[in-house]
């Protein structure tokens, strides 16, 4: 279980690119929200040990558990479904022996790690069409859990990593031009939906939250507050950012949320458009570096698990900045490794830690 191990092989230099992005969101953390800071720095403790913990253990041996990781995901959305507390007009967390956490943000390295097994272990053993009508069985329900909570970023999320996961795990390109075909015109629909009144498959906040992306000076006072202040914010940064001044937006309170969705806001107007930079610099080169180690990975279940750390990293990242940026609907997903969030920044630790694994074991 450890005999693959190895400090020599030890990606440090990915390491570093984690540790120096969570930085930036503690010092982000500390000008949002000073008293959630310690809370934060002990997410930090606690996942860093967790990463350095897994990436001794052969993924192999963790991946004999799939079935538990898939069982545990289910498990936690339904049960949050049904006594979890709520906050900001969702139901999204719960709280088992004292301890607070977000089921939906968990349920994305456990359906990594469970896919990553699955995909690969059982192509060879189902008829291939049977195989892909499995995965797609067996990805939507916790999807449409998550749907129901509502959190309907983070149910695209969990699409986008399954989907990548099954491309790299030997989906054929038909499959994935039939897959394109269907989603590009499905989006215009959903536009289409939302701008002709009472939809059958969009909720009103949705609705609201679309047209307010589509129309934001019909929406400066309600669902579009958020987003022009936003880039006002992060505009009024300029170059080396405000620092800490009493009169801006962030000290106004006009902007809510400032510590987890719109983190990088705070970063944006304290650090200005070289904090930026910065940031999404940081977050680009892990998200290659998560696909380089994919492209390198001694087996297809390592090639699968670096897959779906990119792409969870590198399109979350994306649907959070396009948010604040007023580039995409406010969608509500934090910002990886930046935002507030313990739940959100151990497991991504965890990921990582299994990821510096597949690293090791990797071909030279």
């Amino acid at each position: 279980m450890l005999d693959k191990f190895s400090l020599k092989k030890m990606d440090y230099f990915l390491i570093a690119l984690v540790c120096s992005l969570n930085y930036c969101g503690l010092l982000a953390i500390q000008n949002a929200a000073p008293e959630l800071y310690r809370r934060q720095m002990l997410g930090f403790i606690v996942g860093a040990a967790l990463m350095l913990l897994l990436s001794i253990f052969d993924y192999h041996y963790i991946l004999k558990l799939h079935w538990l990781y898939y069982v545990a995901a289910i498990g936690l959305l339904i049960l949050v479904l049904r006594i979890g507390s709520s906050g900001g007009g969702a139901q999204r967390w719960i709280s088992l022996f004292g301890i607070t956490f977000q089921p939906s943000e968990a349920s994305k390295i456990l359906l990594i790690l469970f896919f990553s097994e699955f995909i690969i272990f059982y192509r060879v053993k189902i008829f291939r069409p049977l195989h892909l009508l499995a995965c797609i069985a067996l990805i939507v329900p916790p999807v449409f859990l998550v749907y129901k909570e509502p959190d309907f970023s983070t149910s695209l999320m969990l699409l986008l990593i399954f989907s990548l996961m099954m491309y790299v795990g030997g989906l054929e390109w038909p499959i994935v031009a039939a897959i394109i075909a269907a989603v590009v015109p499905s989006f215009f629909w959903i536009i289409s939906q939302a701008t002709q009144g009472n939809s059958s498959i969009l909720s009103v906040y949705q609705q609201n939250r679309i047209l307010a992306w589509l129309h934001p000076e019909n929406y400066a006072d309600s669902t579009a507050y958020q987003t022009i202040n936003s880039m006002t914010a992060i505009g009024s940064g300029q170059i080396i950012g405000r620092g800490q001044e009493a009169n801006s937006l962030l000290n106004t309170g006009f902007i809510s949320e400032s510590q987890t969705d719109f983190i990088f806001t705070v970063i944006g107007e304290t650090f200005g458009f070289i904090g930026c930079c910065a940031v999404i610099l940081l977050i680009f080169i892990i998200t290659i570096k998560c696909f380089l180690i994919a492209a390198k990975a001694a087996d297809s279940q390592g090639r699968v698990i670096a897959a779906g750390m990119g792409t969870w990293i590198g399109f979350q990242s994306f649907l959070n900045i396009g948010v604040a940026t007023g580039i995409l609907p406010n969608t509500g997903i934090p910002l990886p490794f930046v935002s507030y969030g313990l739940t959100s920044l151990v497991c991504l630790y965890a990921g990582i830690g299994i990821l510096l694994n597949v690293r090791m074991q990797q071909k030279d």
